[in-house]
């Protein structure tokens, strides 16, 4: 009996440092994606050996709902996958000869983002592997747009982008690249990303106006011009107004004067105005 207890021991002891030389091994630190894109999220057993025996198993480590791949028994078993995974992964399969058990996400949205694990599980030792999955999301081409003038002349100028991720970091500059602090900031955030609006006020000596969004490994920018023309157009505004003003008051005095001098001709007019009109309603 002795004899049988100490065979069973050596045995499993045996097995027991076999297990220990296997592990699962994820990347040394966390995984860029760009959404849109592709990703490899590596996991692989050291030394390599052959996993295609053995169970692959892929999921969010955040998410309560979080199946995002499934391989065993030699083929792939998706049917409690997470909806928001439906046909965008995938197991390289002549891979698993080697041990390489690394998940292809297809089309990246920032919605991926997050903590996966890969487990890996034989009939005699099981082992797992973290990845971190960060996420950027490069938005539209930014668009400057003129939001009218202020008290003394200068130009407001909005710059507007969206489906920003993470949120980016906006700058304007001006024509010597020197960077200018924007007044007011609007910003959102959506299932795509992050939509940002920067409003700036220049004057004329600003005749290059550079708004820049950028991400840590990202950047857009787009370029207004401004022209006098645009500075003179306030200036023509600011004259116009000031002269109906001016009529608008002369008028009325004018209008006080006669209708207090000519009371009774006055109501008799605006009467014979007001029936005109009415009579040039009605026929066209």
């Amino acid at each position: 009996m002795r004899l049988i207890c100490l065979t069973l021991l050596i045995i499993r002891g045996i097995t027991d440092s076999r297990s220990e030389q296997y592990e699962v091994v994820g990347p040394a630190g966390p995984v860029l994606a760009v959404a849109g894109e592709d990703v490899i999220l590596h996991c692989s057993v050291k030394p390599n050996i052959s996993v295609e025996d053995m169970r692959v198993e892929w999921f969010r480590l955040d998410l309560r709902d979080s199946l995002v791949h499934l391989y065993d028994d030699h083929v792939d078993r998706n049917t409690d996958q997470s909806q928001s995974y439906r046909g965008r992964t995938g197991l390289n399969h002549q891979e698993l000869q080697r041990g390489d058990a690394s998940l292809k996400l297809s089309s990246v949205r920032v919605s991926d983002e997050g903590l996966y694990k890969c487990y890996i599980q034989s009939k005699s030792w099981s082992d797992d592997a973290t990845v971190n999955v960060s996420v950027e999301a490069v938005g539209r081409p930014p668009v400057i747009t003129v939001d009218g003038f202020d008290h003394s002349g200068g130009l407001h100028l909005q710059c507007e982008s969206e489906a920003w991720y993470p949120e980016p970091d906006l700058e304007w500059l001006n024509n010597e690249g020197v960077s200018l602090s924007s007044e007011t900031t609007e910003k959102h955030r959506n299932t795509d990303g992050f939509r940002v609006k920067h409003t700036i006020t220049v004057h004329e000596r600003d005749s290059k106006i550079h708004c820049r969004f950028k991400l840590k490994h990202h950047m857009l920018e787009t370029l207004m011009i401004t022209t006098s023309n645009m500075f003179n157009s306030w200036r023509t505004s600011v004259i116009m107004i000031s002269v109906f003003v001016v009529l608008g008051v002369i008028t009325g005095i004018l209008i006080a004067v006669f209708a207090h001098k000519y009371k009774g001709k006055m109501l008799v007019f605006f009467l014979f105005f007001f029936l005109f009109c009415a009579n040039k309603a009605v026929w066209g």
